[in-house]
């Protein structure tokens, strides 16, 4: 069902996207449930309950981004969710566009069947978990966007992150504003580097990766941790290392989506790799401060761009694959040939492969690094470190396969909510307090 509503300031289409599947659905445990949602162009509203970010149709990868607004549905929030398409040419929208629309969407919250199965099965062993509404983790609307992710979480602190994706953002915008990118080069502004003092944490820092080189990757114990020099040690999506860095100021508050949310010219839309291929990679590491990961970028869109590298076929493999269950094991054989694909790409090394492949629905291995270690020790009392951490986790979330990654998830962004209160309640320009030095305090007693 489809209503369309006009303004002085918009047009608005309004889709119905039933729910369904095994598994209850909460549009804010959905949403709210990892670091990703905190990205641009996500926006959540805590005021309203609702996710805002421009999505595309596959007509043209170049065409201006529609915003669209996802909430409960008013009459029937248990049964449905309503997709509000914002401005532009939404009540002239073919039926393969709005079917494209939804399926965005339900790829963000994961509303598939095969999701809701898994979904039942995790909350049928975890009993706070299903009280909780907690199993579905937030993920991008396309699996590039998720790879491009994955790559900026790696080796900075987490309101670099939150900034380098606001920065691809805006460039898309300016991308498509301008006749080529001589002109956003000029106007490209040349980016002071910042002295990073090597702090006490920072030298121990470097000895934890070391000894990940030494050790190598902890497959056996469902555990995924970075062990090349492609993939330096790093904090979960919501959590980065405290290197500074000359974007630790970013509020993302001043995520564009512009002054009036309704100007389709403002919307900023994460870039395709079609928009991304062509660019230079220095002008890309200048424009967006990405540093050394402008260049994996830039070779991934070309892959893919090229034909090198198929993400369809990657998420078709995904989903021929059997559902994950405790009575169908055959799923890691799946798993390690996409595992072997995403390897010979250059930048992604276990840990962000590990992560790529959580947004893929693979959730038996659990990406590890110093917060992980961090939560074990502060969470657990376990006196884990980097030769441990496999076996810890192992022994703490194994009785979960092949949900480990669900039931470890749940748990630390419970313990993400009681430090710094409940995340779906926070303004935007909070996110920025998820770093390490936060994290190391005590959660006050409740």
């Amino acid at each position: 069902m489809a209503t369309a509503t006009a303004t002085q300031h918009r047009v608005d289409l309004d889709l119905e996207l039933p729910l369904g599947g095994a598994a209850p659905f909460d549009l804010e445990a959905a949403v709210c449930s990892h670091g990703l949602f905190m990205m641009a162009p996500n926006r959540w509203d805590p005021a309203t309950r609702a996710l805002l970010r421009p999505l595309r149709l596959p007509s043209s990868s170049s065409a201006v981004p529609l915003l669209v607004r996802v909430s409960a549905h008013p009459a029937r929030p248990s049964d449905a969710l309503l997709v509000s398409v914002l401005g532009g040419p939404a009540a002239a929208l073919s039926p393969l566009d709005r079917d494209c629309i939804l399926g965005q969407v339900r790829r963000m919250l994961r509303l598939s069947e095969e999701d809701g199965r898994a979904v039942a099965e995790f909350q049928a062993m975890h009993a706070a978990a299903r009280e909780a509404a907690f199993g579905r983790i937030f993920r991008s609307p396309t699996l590039f966007e998720d790879m491009v992710k994955c790559i900026l979480l790696c080796n900075c602190q987490w309101t670099r992150t939150l900034s380098m994706a606001t920065a691809l953002c805006e460039l898309q915008r300016d991308l498509r504003r301008s006749s080529g990118t001589e002109d956003l080069q000029l106007r490209t502004p040349p980016i002071r580097e910042r002295k990073r003092k090597r702090s006490k944490n920072q030298k121990v820092r470097v000895k934890l990766e070391t000894k990940f080189t030494e050790f190598g990757c902890l497959e056996d114990s469902k555990v995924a941790t970075s062990t090349t020099n492609d993939e330096k040690l790093t904090g979960l999506p919501l959590v980065a290392s405290e290197t500074g860095s000359a974007c630790d100021s970013f509020d993302p508050s001043e995520l564009s989506l512009s002054d009036d949310p309704y100007s389709e010219d403002c919307i900023g839309d994460f870039p395709t790799p079609e928009e991304l291929a062509n660019l230079d990679e220095d002008f890309l590491a200048k424009r967006c401060n990405l540093g050394y990961r402008a260049k994996r970028i830039i070779l991934l869109a070309r892959s893919i761009v090229e034909g090198q590298l198929c993400l369809e076929k990657l998420e078709e493999m995904r989903k021929m694959s059997l559902p994950a269950t405790k009575e169908l094991p055959t799923i890691p054989s799946t798993y390690e040939k996409l595992n072997v694909q995403l390897s010979a790409i250059s930048g992604f090394g276990p840990f962000t492969r590990a992560n790529v492949l959580m947004c893929m629905g693979y959730f038996h291995t659990i990406p590890a690094d110093t917060e992980t270690i961090r939560h074990l020790k502060q969470f657990h009392k376990r006196a884990s470190n980097i030769q441990s951490v496999g076996k810890e986790l192992h022994n703490i979330y194994g009785k979960y396969a092949p949900f480990q990654f669900l039931a470890y998830w749940f748990e630390l962004w419970g313990f993400y909510d009681k430090k710094f209160g409940k995340i779906s309640d926070m303004e935007p320009s909070k996110y920025g307090l998820f770093t390490a030095s936060h994290l190391k305090k005590p959660v006050p007693v409740s």
